[in-house]
């Protein structure tokens, strides 16, 4: 496992970072959840992102639960704070003052540690002051319930003005989460160049497209079983592109690719996303341990240019690059 900085700080890690999304709390059962974990540790994963909401708050419980006894210092915690949890009432959301405090508060007993090593804006909330949630951000870090802040899926200029509050409120706004794989570029034109200039890294998540740069689905074929697009709940965000055969088709023209390399296609997926030098960690998830051991191969491996530029030959028009769908895709309101 290899380590980067995270933005201008001097916080160091993992570049393969664990996550669980979709999967602890929901998708897997518990036992098989911290096998994962486990399986994270000893392949020197020591970043674990996740978030309040996921699965209704039971994805924080899980990961606490299965981080027990390791030791604290060692780990890189990362949450996220916006998405309605608990019975969804009206200040339940967003980023107020009120619900940022009451969240922290509940992730950390969640997550059975005093401290998160960084705490993130989920999405941008349109119905709350930026001043305001960046002040609230700024007495969690003071109270010592956070080290640092980021941000996940805001556009260049929200982030360049959440930066200028931080720098005036003394306290470290040092990331991006968004989306990022071979086939969604959409932060290469506007968000990553700010960052840049800024001093934020990316963390990125869904480095493989939600299974579909595996190359298991496959045009014609049945869902496999077990795989999350065949879920029923997990599978809704990826039923487009699992439909779109032609996308799918394309896909396996990386199957060569990655062969030739002695990678698989997950591995070169994962591999494609650190290539970029503004991105500090990839997000994995898993429902089996050896995802885990399979994914995490990919740290440390260097693709060449002639690499890169026979994916974009084969991946086509099939890659989404517009900078607008960031702010396309953010709730327009606080979503109750």
């Amino acid at each position: 496992m290899e380590y980067r900085y995270l933005g201008n700080s001097g916080l160091k890690i993992s570049e393969i970072a664990y996550g669980n999304w979709l999967t602890h709390g929901s998708q897997v059962e518990a036992d098989a959840a911290k096998a994962c974990v486990r399986a994270a540790r000893e392949e020197g994963i020591s970043t674990f992102d996740t978030a309040d909401v996921y699965a209704n708050t039971a994805a924080e419980s899980v990961l606490g639960e299965a981080l027990g006894g390791e030791r604290r210092e060692s780990l890189e915690i990362f949450t996220k704070v916006y998405w309605p949890t608990g019975p969804g009432g009206h200040n339940d959301t967003g980023l107020s003052a009120k619900h940022i405090r009451e969240s922290i508060d509940a992730s950390l007993r969640r997550l059975r540690t005093d401290y998160v090593d960084l705490y993130q804006a989920h999405r941008y909330d349109t119905e709350t002051p930026l001043e305001e949630t960046m002040q609230a951000f700024a007495d969690v870090v003071r109270s010592g319930k956070a080290l640092y802040i980021g941000v996940s899926e805001w556009t260049a200029e929200q982030i360049r003005e959440g930066h200028a509050l931080a720098q005036q409120l003394g306290i470290r706004l040092i990331s991006s989460q968004p989306q990022y794989s071979m086939l969604w570029r959409v932060i290469e034109g506007e968000v990553v160049p700010t960052c840049r200039e800024l001093g934020l890294s990316q963390i990125v998540w869904s480095p493989i497209a939600q299974g579909i740069l595996t190359g298991k689905y496959q045009p014609g074929q049945p869902l496999p079983e077990g795989s999350r697009a065949a879920h029923e709940e997990a599978g809704k965000p990826i039923q487009g592109r699992v439909n779109d055969e032609a996308l799918l088709t394309a896909v396996q023209g990386l199957r060569p690719i990655a062969d030739e390399m002695g990678l698989s296609m997950a591995q070169l997926a994962v591999a494609w996303v650190l290539q970029n030098d503004n991105v500090a960690a990839a997000i994995i998830g898993a429902s089996r341990p050896e995802q885990v051991t399979e994914n995490v191969a990919a740290s440390g491996v260097r693709l060449e240019p002639e690499v890169l530029a026979k994916v974009d030959e084969v991946l086509g028009d099939h890659v989404e690059r517009d900078p607008g769908k960031t702010a396309e895709l953010a709730p327009p309101t606080r979503v109750c």
